[in-house]
């Protein structure tokens, strides 16, 4: 089989068909498998490493020049964690400042949005909204623990995207806006220290169940061994800690380390429960258990 021949110089990466033609290339050379098809009316070279970020470049090529990632596909750039259905639904969040007519195009939700300038940046490439913005236009999808846990990860204090202080100035500036209630009520919930999206998720039960506020992967040492340990929620008046247990602790090796650090926790008088993914598909029964921990 011929190998294709070379595109025109004036082409390469991601380009539409009108540039391509423009530049020489025929349209049997702008239909062959070296290149990604994927967007109608535009084409890009290196087909073999295409990423998320390319096919959100390939659907930008077709846009206006003001158009820009929002919603979810903004959190998926910024790498936040997003329920299962929204991670795996593959089209693509484009919006665009008003009065400018919102897209309609094949694998698009199109949106109209009051935008400051100052609402949209870049990263990897792409126009998209910023950290603080995403999160907002997500308090109108998301379920309270799932905003709360995107709104963790883009603080955490170990790689913060956005800080509190932002955050409530954007919140404070959106008065009337959609999700804004939504908005608040997470905020006051959010936790720089927070790891995951599962113990963002629990946390935001424990608290709203009337639960008192436990600390969350605070340091806490053995006073025989002088060992530091980092429990995910610790409750100091009720000698009570819980951990979450995500499946990188399925390991031999992990799995003994649990076992002598639960048993060393348990040998100073703490009461310790292990939880997993399983435990929070049933709310009720799960924070029964733990109440009934409490009182032993």
């Amino acid at each position: 089989m011929h190998e294709p021949r070379p595109l025109p110089p004036a082409v390469g990466g991601i380009f539409t068909t009108g540039e391509g033609y423009q530049a020489g290339a025929t349209r049997g050379r702008l239909r062959s498998r070296d290149l990604d098809v994927s967007v109608h009316g535009v084409r890009r070279s290196a087909i073999e490493d295409a990423t998320f970020l390319d096919h959100c470049r390939m659907l930008l090529r077709r846009a206006p020049g003001h158009a820009f990632l929002s919603h979810s596909t903004a959190a998926l750039v910024w790498g936040a964690p997003l329920p299962w259905t929204l991670e795996a639904d593959r089209r693509i969040h484009i919006g665009v400042p008003a009065p400018s007519a919102r897209l309609h195009s094949r694998g698009v939700v199109g949106h109209q949005m009051h935008i400051e300038p100052y609402d949209v940046t870049e990263w990897g490439g792409v126009p998209v909204t910023s950290p603080a913005r995403t999160w907002f236009d997500l308090a109108s999808i998301l379920r309270l623990d799932d905003l709360v846990a995107v709104g963790d990860y883009l603080i955490n204090r170990a790689a913060p995207f956005v800080d509190r202080v932002e955050l409530a100035r954007l919140l404070a500036r959106s008065e009337g806006h959609r999700g804004i209630r939504a908005a608040r009520e997470a905020l006051g919930l959010l936790s720089e220290r927070a790891e995951s999206r599962p113990e963002s998720r629990l946390r935001v039960l424990l608290v709203t169940s009337g639960l008192p506020a436990p600390e969350i992967n605070h340091p806490l040492v053995n006073t025989e061994t002088g060992r530091q340990v980092r429990p995910d929620f610790l409750f100091r008046d009720q000698m009570v800690i819980l951990e979450y247990q995500g499946d990188y602790h399925r390991t031999r090796s992990q799995w003994r380390k649990d076992m002598t650090r639960r048993a060393r926790l348990e040998a100073q008088g703490w009461k310790v429960m292990e939880l997993n993914a399983d435990d929070l598909h049933d709310p009720a029964e799960l924070l029964a258990r733990i109440r009934a921990l409490f009182r032993r």
